[in-house]
């Protein structure tokens, strides 16, 4: 038996015999399919649309199922630290147009001259290339390195040794470094519509915490929701001016 069918033909009010004549079949036809017969897929969707329900309400044993999975997402890493590093290069070399870099210390990549240099190659040709990172005196920064079981004076001093290895990249055109006052809830690594996004978990060090890898194709997709919040992190930071 059907009971799915059944009870979408009392909620619009129709009678099999309605239903038969609206998709010219027999109204045997319809007998069979409510006694639990499937219909071909074009009796299935015709069905669907003039009960103004979804195929699989009526039918969910054929009715394809719903992809729970974004299409943006192309890889989960479970860790940073087992991200290859062949990833972290082809992203920042495939930039066109942007690359961004929003954590709070990012000194994985600062201590990196290979990724150093391709940042400045890319920025070389055009290329924007945008590091946020957090404001070493800030009770942001403080708090997190508390949370990472590190304390707040080795986070603020991450960030200070990662400020001057990526120093040299301010005399390049087309790089700027930012401090943001911000709790981050993920680091966010970017190269046009692709970016990695580094989750944060309480008491566990950002390396140790999953990565995923997204591509930018769908305006209410997840890649919108990190670039929308870099993109706010951004306004609201503050130009870094190294002092000596």
């Amino acid at each position: 038996m059907n009971d799915n069918l059944r009870h979408a033909l009392a909620t619009a009010r129709l009678q099999p015999t309605d239903l038969a004549a609206a998709l010219a079949v027999d109204p045997k036809t319809v007998h069979r399919w409510l006694k639990g017969r499937i219909p071909y897929p074009r009796h299935r969707w015709a069905v669907a649309d003039l009960l103004h329900v979804d195929e699989a309400d009526l039918w969910p044993q054929v009715a394809p199922r719903q992809r729970a999975l974004s299409t943006e997402v192309q890889a989960v890493y479970p860790h940073r630290w087992a991200v290859p590093h062949p990833v972290w290069r082809d992203l920042f070399q495939s930039a066109n147009e942007n690359i961004g870099i929003l954590a709070y210390s990012a000194l994985f990549i600062a201590e990196d001259p290979g990724l150093l240099h391709i940042l400045a190659d890319r920025a070389s040709v055009g290329v924007n290339v945008r590091i946020l990172l957090g404001d070493p005196t800030s009770p942001e920064v403080a708090t997190r390195g508390t949370d990472e079981g590190i304390g707040p004076d080795v986070m603020s001093a991450r960030i200070r040794n990662a400020l001057a290895l990526y120093r040299p990249l301010m005399a390049d055109e087309g790089i700027e470094i930012r401090l943001h006052h911000t709790v981050l809830y993920s680091s966010i690594y970017r190269a046009d519509d692709d970016l990695l996004v580094n989750t944060h978990a309480y008491a566990t060090p950002a390396a140790d915490a999953p990565v995923m890898h997204l591509h930018h194709t769908d305006a209410h997709g997840p890649a919108r929701t990190y670039l929308t919040c870099f993109k706010r992190v951004w306004d609201t930071s503050q130009p870094y001016r190294h002092d000596g």
